[in-house]
C-alpha cells in the first residue's frame, strides 16, 4: 500500500470514527477554553492513526498533536491532527477534521485532510496536484485557488491557532477586517486552509499555527496554485508559525500588512 492510500484509508476509518461520536454528542460539558480542550475522541483517533501508521511505516518518524514526537531517526516524519476543531466537535458544529502529512526531510510531500461531517476529502501529493473527492459519491475534482485579485473583494479567514495573546490576535483582525469584504473564524486551520485551496475562500491568516496544524494542507494550498508563507514571506517549516494560506493574486498585500504584527 502506498504512503498516500494508506493515509487515505486511515483518515476515512478515523473519520468514521469522530462522526459516530459526534452523532452521540454529549461534549458540550468538557468545554473549559477553546485552546484547552480533548474530547476521548481526540485520543481514540490518536490512538487508531498511530497504529495504523507504525503497522504500515514502523521506521518513519511520528508527530501527532495528542502523543507527540516519536524519533525514529528516519527522514520521513509523519505529522498527525487526530481532531482539528476540537471545539467545533464538542459544540456540535460539523466544521472539523482528521489531518495527515508526510513530510520528507522537513517539506510536506503528501497531505490528505477529511471532514467527515461534509463528506469531503482533500487529497494532494507533490508535483501531481490537490484534489477534493466526495466520499458519498467518489466523485474527484482538482482543485484551483480563486482569482479575486483585490483585497477589498476577497473573503478571508481568520484564526489564532495556539495563541494566547488576544490583543495581539484582535490586532490581526483590526489590520485585515477593514480591508476586505468580509473576515471569517472557521474553527478549524485545516478546514480554513482546505476551503482557501478549492476556492471558497480567497486567504487565511492565523497566527502561532501548530505544524499538525496545516502540514496536510500547505502542499493543497500550493498545488492548487496558490502561496503559503509565514507573516514576513518565509517559507513554512515544520514548527510554529504565523502563517498566510492565500491565492496568490493577493499575497504580497497581505504580506505588507502582516509583516510588522
Amino acid at each position: 500500500m502506498s504512503e498516500l492510500d494508506l493515509a487515505i484509508s486511515l483518515a476515512l476509518r478515523a473519520g468514521e470514527l469522530l462522526r459516530e461520536g459526534f452523532r452521540r454528542g454529549g461534549f458540550a460539558g468538557l468545554r473549559r477554553t477553546a485552546k484547552g480542550l480533548t474530547t476521548p475522541y481526540d485520543l481514540k483517533s490518536d490512538r487508531l492513526l498511530v497504529e495504523g501508521l507504525s503497522s504500515h511505516f514502523p521506521d518513519h518518524n511520528l508527530w501527532t498533536e495528542e502523543t507527540g514526537l516519536v524519533d525514529r531517526g528516519s527522514e520521513y516524519t509523519w505529522l498527525v491532527d487526530p481532531l482539528d476543531g476540537t471545539t467545533n466537535f464538542a459544540s456540535g458544529n460539523p466544521l472539523f477534521c482528521v489531518s495527515l502529512a508526510l513530510l520528507r526531510g522537513g517539506r510536506p510531500v503528501l497531505g490528505v485532510t477529511f471532514l467527515p461531517v461534509l463528506g469531503e476529502l482533500y487529497l494532494v501529493e507533490r508535483g501531481k496536484g490537490a484534489f477534493l473527492e466526495r466520499t458519498e459519491t467518489g466523485e474527484r475534482f482538482r482543485l484551483r485557488v480563486s482569482e479575486v485579485d483585490r483585497l477589498e473583494e476577497a473573503y478571508l479567514y481568520s484564526c489564532e491557532g495556539s495563541e494566547t495573546d488576544r490583543g495581539r490576535t484582535g490586532r490581526m483582525v483590526g489590520i485585515l477586517y477593514p480591508r476586505v469584504r468580509d473576515l471569517r473564524k472557521l474553527g478549524s486551520a485545516g478546514v480554513e486552509a482546505s476551503w482557501v485551496a478549492c476556492g471558497r475562500g480567497d486567504a487565511y491568516a492565523a497566527t502561532a499555527l501548530q505544524p499538525w496544524d496545516v502540514a496536510a494542507t500547505v502542499p493543497l494550498v500550493e498545488e492548487a496554485g496558490g502561496r503559503v508563507t509565514g507573516f514576513r514571506g518565509e517559507e513554512w517549516r515544520p514548527e510554529r508559525m504565523d502563517l498566510i494560506f492565500s491565492n496568490g493574486r493577493l499575497h504580497g498585500r497581505l504580506v505588507d500588512l502582516l509583516s510588522a504584527l
